[in-house]
């Protein structure tokens, strides 16, 4: 015969009505939180499954911040580039008017104040600033204004050559700015008289005809700049003297002439035929600013005297080299623009995927983590009356005694 103690049914009883207790408590709390594994030892695999796949939430909405902030960047950057192309083109449509012959002084005078406007302008637009206040074209000098205007009026670039850089995804990283020495500042410049030791005469008609024979001239190298020299008898050669001894590039038995138009190497002048004998140094592979270009526009505008032959020609030259420098400069930022639209195109693709991937993560965490609100409603009414029934099977064992039984 087995014996029971009064104690092993209590026991036995208060450790079944424990445990039903527990398990309704447990299907309480996944109803009022909604999930399933609200502990580790609910599920101790699908609990470690949800961990990673928290992770991986949590890295997949970091690099969608990140990429919502590249296209916000690059988006702003975009924008600015746009307004300064419009602006650049209304600059150049001011240059041909400037162009015009028939235009007296005062009407140059009014295209040079309107230049002013657009100058400012543009700085305007250089310097624009992100929603925290960061300088978008200074580099990594974000808090300081890209360009900034000199004592003498001139617009001058303050950043530096950095180039800020956000990782989107793993291993996937994209520019987010461009500084503006690279956009706006070393843009190439048109052929030009840079300096002259000529007491009178000029050059008129510099054009860069054949970019291709200039290189080949050279062996591929262009040179930085060349020299023009006029011999007192009125012969001119062209030399590079970037190299020593210096290339000629013209000589006997065709010397070329003052007052007639040549072509050496793609380059093609006109030295006039008053041209002292003296030397002309062309800038070939110079760099201009575009704000550079519009200052010394203006000041020509304003100051140059049309009325001698040899300012008739430097205003003419001007016009020229401004028309070539600012086309260059609108293609730069067109240039930019392009770029701009190819990283842009990057971002919305990561950001396409990061969005996949999110969604395909969360299914399969929800698939392991959420509740079944039907069946756990079913198992609390079933665990409900489980636990009730226990209970007063309890209650009635606990109310026997020996003398029940007598």
């Amino acid at each position: 015969m087995i014996r029971i103690s009064s104690q092993q049914v209590f026991s036995s009883g208060i450790s079944r009505l424990q445990e039903l207790n527990a398990s309704l408590n447990k299907t309480q709390q996944q109803i009022a939180t909604g999930k399933k594994v609200n502990q580790p030892s609910d599920d101790p695999v699908a609990a470690a499954r949800i961990l990673k796949l928290d992770q991986e939430v949590t890295r997949i909405e970091t690099y969608q911040r990140n990429a919502s902030l590249a296209q916000n960047r690059l988006q702003q950057e975009e924008s600015a580039l746009a307004s300064a192309v419009d602006l650049v083109q209304r600059i150049r449509e001011l240059t041909v008017q400037a162009g015009n012959g028939s235009l007296s002084a005062n009407d140059r005078s009014s295209i040079a104040e309107e230049l002013k406007q657009r100058l400012d302008q543009l700085a305007d637009i250089a310097n624009t600033q992100d929603a925290s206040g960061e300088y978008i074209f200074s580099g990594f000098q974000g808090d300081q204004p890209a360009f900034v205007k000199q004592p003498d009026g001139t617009w001058r670039y303050n950043g530096d050559e950095g180039q800020r850089v956000l990782e989107i995804d793993d291993g996937v990283t994209v520019a987010i700015s461009d500084h503006g020495k690279g956009i706006f500042v070393d843009v190439p410049a048109a052929v030009s008289v840079k300096s002259a030791t000529v007491t009178t005469g000029h050059i008129s008609d510099l054009t860069l005809d054949n970019s291709q024979a200039l290189r080949n001239a050279f062996g591929g190298a262009v040179p930085d700049d060349l020299t023009v020299v006029v011999a007192a008898d009125g012969s001119v050669t062209v030399e590079n003297r970037n190299v020593v001894p210096a290339d000629v590039l013209t000589t006997d038995p065709s010397p070329l002439q003052v007052g007639e138009e040549f072509e050496v190497a793609g380059l093609r002048m006109t030295v006039s035929e008053d041209t002292t004998a003296g030397e002309f140094t062309i800038g070939i592979s110079d760099k201009q600013s575009v704000f550079g270009t519009i200052e010394t526009l203006i000041a020509g505008l304003e100051s140059l005297d049309k009325t001698t032959p040899d300012g008739q020609a430097a205003y003419d030259a001007l016009i020229a080299e401004s028309l070539i420098n600012l086309d260059n400069a609108q293609e730069s930022l067109i240039l930019k623009q392009t770029e701009l639209g190819g990283r842009l195109n990057a971002v919305e693709s990561t950001q396409a995927f990061l969005e996949d991937s999110g969604l395909y993560t969360k299914e399969i965490r929800s698939e392991l983590e959420d509740l079944d609100y039907a069946e756990a409603i079913s198992n609390l009414s079933f665990q409900s009356f489980v636990l009730e029934a226990a209970q007063q099977s309890f209650a009635q064992v606990a109310q026997l005694s020996l003398f029940d039984r007598l």
